[in-house]
This record gives structure tokens, sequence and C-alpha cells, in this order.
């Protein structure tokens, strides 16, 4: 096996580059090493003006989200050894406008995952003398798994409905939507499905299927928009059922 590899980064900076372009780094080749080790070492030894976002290094924070030879990585959970000994292109993540180099613009995503609503919404809250809101470990499995998101944006990157429809809410904040719906302390599963049963929402979902393939904590994002549909169909036909039941 070769001592070195090479890493293909892009590089834009939009104060002086017209357009993105790919610088090539040799670095060396360890098999215990991932993509962001590399990157680091690109960062200390090479080339210091590389602008990209880490943090724990432990596939938790989300925030070094790339695209690793056309697909979208964690670049701390993806070993150079997937790849050696051929050439590793690292790029943005697909769909997000560039900053600088790596680093891409959360505006939007952001923006949509606040109007999602992602947290417990109660119509009369407890007083703090009458204690927790109580679940049974089947009431917290119910969740669990939409709860394991990390904000990562790799299902943005990968989903052709987002490339094509920006206005698209997209998989994540859909998934995290439902994750409070089926909470048994929540009380807003009306308000959110007034947000996300319009066109931007659940319905401009094809079921591609590419954001839980991509997914790196197994959310199923794709899994949460085809229930949040079912439920949105089952309030739709009783809504034409019993129209004095609707609220």
């Amino acid at each position: 096996m070769a001592e070195t590899i090479q890493l293909e980064v892009t590089r834009y900076s939009p104060e002086h580059d017209a357009a993105p372009t790919f610088q090539r780094f040799e670095v060396p080749y360890r098999k215990d090493w991932v993509v962001l080790d590399a990157l680091n070492y690109i960062k200390d030894k090479l080339d210091g003006s590389l602008s990209y976002r880490w943090s724990c290094r432990m596939g938790i924070c989300g925030s070094c989200g790339m695209m690793v030879n056309g697909e979208p990585k964690l670049t701390c959970a993806t070993f150079l050894s997937f790849y050696a000994p051929d050439a590793v292109r690292v790029e943005p993540l697909r769909y997000f406008p560039v900053v600088r180099d790596l680093v891409v613009e959360m505006t939007d995503f952001m923006v949509k995952l606040q109007k999602v609503k992602p947290w417990i919404i109660r119509k009369e809250e407890k007083s703090i003398a009458d204690g927790e809101y109580l679940q049974t470990p089947q009431q917290l499995d119910v969740y669990k798994q939409f709860s394991m998101c990390i904000n990562c944006m790799l299902c943005y990157a990968a989903c052709p409905v987002y490339g094509l429809d920006p206005l698209f809410t997209g998989p994540a904040a859909i998934a995290l939507a439902q994750r409070y719906n089926i909470d048994s302390r929540d009380q807003g599963a009306k308000e959110r499905m007034d947000i996300l049963s319009q066109h931007e929402g659940i319905w401009a979902c094809t079921f591609v299927g590419e954001c839980t393939e991509v997914c790196p904590k197994h959310v199923d994002p794709a899994g949460a928009i085809q229930q949040y549909k079912l439920t949105a169909a089952k309030e739709w036909f009783k809504s034409l059922l019993m129209p004095w039941g609707a609220k």
C-alpha cells in the first residue's frame, strides 16, 4: 500500500474566484485516518487557508458533512481506506450556497427547521409542583429513532427534490416534526400539520429514499415523511366525513 494518498479539495473564495476549482494535495496514508484527519493535516502542514467545519470528531455534532467522491458523508466517520489507493475528492455539500472552500451557508436549513417547531408544544403547562411529564419505555420507542437526527444536512445534499425545488422543507426538518408529533407529551401536531401539509411540505417528497440511505444515524427521514403523509390523508378524509369534528 502506498505511503501517501491524494485529496482533490474544492477551493473557492467569493472575493477572488469566479467559480470553484480543485486543488490536489498529497497527504500521508494511514489506515486509521478518516477524511477529516487528512483535511486537518492539510490545514496544519500544507495550507492554513483551507476552510471547512468540524468539531467533535465523533459523529455527534454533524458539522463535518461534505461530499466525498460524490456522496454526502460525515468526514469524521469516512476512512481513507475506503478509497485508497485512488484519489479522494472532497467537495462542499451539494445544493447549498458555498461560503468558502468546503463551508456552506446553512441559513435556509435553519429557517426551515425552526418553521416546523421542533420542540414540545403544550396547550396548557403543568405547574412545577405537579412534576414531570412521564413516559413509558414503549412511548419513548415510538419516536426515539427520529430523535437521533444531528442536523448534519447530508439528507438535503442527497435529496433530488430539494435540489430541484429549494422551497421544499426537506427531510431532516420533516423527520424532526414527526418526532414531536408522535411524542406522548406533545400537543402541537395540528400546528405542524397546518405548516407541512402545504405543497412545499410533505407532498413535495416523491419518496426517492436517498435521504435515508445517507443518514449516518439511521433516522429514516423517508419513513418519517411517509408516516406524516398517511396521517395527513387520514385527517383529510375525517374532515370530509365528519366536518363537524374538524378543528
